[in-house]
């Protein structure tokens, strides 16, 4: 093979994209969205809410869609479209079935939030369709998996440091909804544990799978 033909292989949905792929109106409306998440999560539950993954990822895609960036684009898949798949199944069981799914959803069902806010988390449903659409469109770049790692070894500790116990930001007090902590294991090793969990069951089948689906960027 001609080493031209590798570098065509290589760049993947590059070598077709054109700069204003991304419609304005979808641009405009998902920072928006994102604007009313932080602002109404920063003032009912504290900065600390923020370090939740799906809410990093959401921020994370205002800049990948301005800049129509498969970096950024690719690493909040790395970060959250797993789990975000996983939650919308979750949802589901719990709708139809009445599955409480050990709790992990519990916050959606709290009578005491006012629904407008149980609502607002409601995001989580079109954001893994955002994601896929803008690897499809941009391609998925390969290098967000370094970043993906260093993201989610930087957010973990602050999670555990800075988030309201109570809230169990990213489970990094135990696994499970609002409230849980875990009492087996050192607080310290448990982290631990859950940064390594990341990287093996997240970030490297996200990784594969993305570089299968999608043309590289």
């Amino acid at each position: 093979m001609h080493g031209g033909d590798v570098a065509l292989q290589k760049s993947g949905a590059k070598a077709g994209y054109t700069p204003g792929m991304i419609p304005i109106w979808l641009t405009l409306a998902t920072t928006l969205l994102t604007l009313v998440v932080v602002l109404i999560y920063w003032q009912r539950f504290g900065p600390g809410n923020l370090l939740w993954f799906c809410d990093v990822a959401l921020i994370l895609l205002v800049p990948a869609l301005w800049l129509e960036s498969a970096l950024l684009s690719s690493l909040a898949a790395l970060l959250v479209l797993l789990p975000l798949l996983l939650w919308a199944v979750l949802l589901a069981l719990r709708l139809g079935l009445g599955w409480r799914c050990g709790g992990l959803l519990d916050y959606l069902f709290i009578r005491e939030r006012p629904l407008w806010l149980r609502l607002i988390s409601l995001f989580h449903l079109p954001l893994p369709v955002l994601m896929l659409w803008l690897l499809w469109r941009l391609g998925y770049s390969a290098e967000a998996l370094p970043w993906a790692i260093v993201t989610t070894w930087l957010v973990l500790p602050l999670s555990y440091c800075f988030s309201r116990p109570q809230h169990n930001v990213n489970w990094v007090h135990g696994i499970g909804g609002e409230g849980t902590r875990q009492t087996r294991l050192p607080p310290m090793i448990h982290l631990l544990m859950l940064m390594l969990a990341a990287v093996i069951l997240i970030h490297l089948p996200s990784h594969w799978l993305l570089t299968w689906l999608f043309p590289a960027a």
